[in-house]
């Protein structure tokens, strides 16, 4: 396919953090673009600011005309998509050439200088923090992001098409559908297990995406994959060293097979965020960049959101947003937590993302939840999902082996966080909590009005 020769593009599920980046990459190159989704969202807003339309009605008739002829439009879906939705069954039936998004990505890359980020946790910020190095340094690569960057409010950075910074996504072994040049490999946690059956399953994809890295393979130590290595405070090809804290911000060294750079500043919290930011300047120092520009470039990023997002951040109180859906992902966050603010108690509200995950990681998420002073559970998520029986948050609630603990409907958790004595909260999920989030610092926020009066 010549993408150049297609004048529309209609993306079902267009809301999709993956797929509204390709629409505003497409938007940007003067396509048409319209889509489908299911509810409105920050993402699909954004989008309509562009010029995009969106439909919110699974039916082909809510489709504008110019999107239903045939030899001129592209239609893409993601696979969070059920594959009995009307408009992607209508538009198959019509002959449309359909694409999965994980497809359209490996064509926009395949004649780019592709740098790829893989991983089961990690894949947004590292190459977030990779796609600020390569723009602030002027390499003009155009970066497709999983999350909204904090620096440019967008998870897309555009550039032009030389050089590309992408997710390498191992959900439904959409990674393999990329020409990676420079890869990392973050970790090899089980996860997706709806899609692989096994973690051995999951290790042989991840070892399959590995072959089709052209130039440089670059993993974190003690993975079963060869590449070069990187590690924190150990012994390896690229080494973070004398990692400690200044002000609030992490400042270390970095050690390559080509050359050393002092005290570079680093703002986001947590050691697996300098793990992140380790294998970034690893892969922007392939690009040839230098260890000097690079530090100036990483002591201006920010982060992105709903990453460790603070949303109020005082000496007496503390709310931080994080997308972590995954036990490791939860582990981390919460030493995170300890780290910047030991001896404070620390409430966790934590809605599960996926009745198939919380199934398949319910004893590791018990234990890792178990570690905060204070549970509160939401009900699931399901996402794409139909519900499993015998698996729900109360379910998940018995595994956990904590005296303060309990399970809340969203209106009961912003009614209740008022009296809450928990100085730091932390509120963690993959899926619509971020919107609760706003509702608790409203609350806390006239909690605090109230005493002040």
């Amino acid at each position: 396919m010549e993408l150049s020769k297609i004048h529309n593009i209609y993306f079902v599920g267009i809301g999709g953090i993956g797929m509204s980046a390709l629409a505003s990459y497409f938007v940007a190159n003067g396509k048409q673009v319209s889509g489908y989704d299911k509810t409105p969202t920050e993402v699909t807003n954004r989008l309509r600011e562009q010029g995009v339309a969106i439909s919110f009605v699974d039916d082909i008739v809510s489709v504008e005309a110019p999107f239903l002829q045939l030899d001129k439009t592209l239609v893409v879906y993601t696979p969070a998509i059920p594959e009995d939705s009307k408009i992607l069954t209508n538009f198959r039936q019509r002959g449309f050439q359909v694409l999965k998004r994980a497809a359209l990505l490996g064509l926009i890359t395949k004649n780019t200088i592709c740098y790829a980020v893989a991983g089961t946790h990690g894949k947004t910020t590292t190459s977030s923090i990779l796609g600020h190095i390569m723009h602030v340094c002027g390499t003009q690569a155009t970066s497709f992001l999983g999350g909204i960057t904090e620096n440019y409010h967008s998870n897309l950075i555009l550039g032009r098409d030389k050089i590309s910074v992408v997710e390498a996504d191992e959900f439904d072994r959409s990674f393999l559908q990329l020409s990676p040049n420079v890869a990392c490999i973050t970790n090899m946690d089980a996860d997706h297990l709806d899609i692989y059956g096994e973690q051995s399953a999951l290790e042989a994809s991840f070892k399959d995406f590995a072959g089709k890295v052209s130039d440089t393979l670059i993993v974190k130590k003690g993975l079963p994959v060869n590449g070069l290595t990187y590690a924190v405070e150990e012994n390896a090809d690229y080494i973070a060293q004398r990692v400690r804290i200044e002000k609030g911000s992490f400042v270390f060294d970095v050690k390559t097979p080509n050359g050393f750079i002092g005290d570079i500043i680093f703002h986001l919290p947590g050691r697996h965020n300098v793990s992140n930011a380790l294998v970034s300047i690893a892969m922007a120092e392939k690009q040839g960049l230098s260890l000097e520009e690079i530090k100036e470039a990483l002591s201006s990023y920010k982060g992105v959101k709903r990453r460790f997002s603070y949303k109020i951040k005082q000496d007496d109180l503390v709310l931080i947003d994080d997308y972590a859906h995954h036990p490791a992902e939860i582990e981390a966050v919460e030493n995170t937590v300890r780290e910047m603010y030991p001896d404070q108690k620390v409430l966790v509200i934590f809605q599960p993302h996926l009745y198939t995950r919380t199934r398949d990681f319910a004893d590791d998420f018990a234990r890792s939840l178990s570690s905060f002073d204070e549970v509160i559970l939401l009900d699931i998520y399901p996402a794409r999902e139909v519900q499993i029986e015998g698996v729900d948050s109360k379910w998940l609630l018995n595994k956990i082996r904590h005296k303060k603990k309990s399970l809340k409907t969203k209106s009961a958790t912003v009614n209740d966080i008022k009296s809450t004595d928990a100085t730091v909260i932390v509120m963690l999920g993959a899926g619509d909590i971020g919107v609760l989030a706003e509702e608790v610092k409203a609350a806390l926020d006239d909690r605090k009005e109230k005493k002040v009066s």
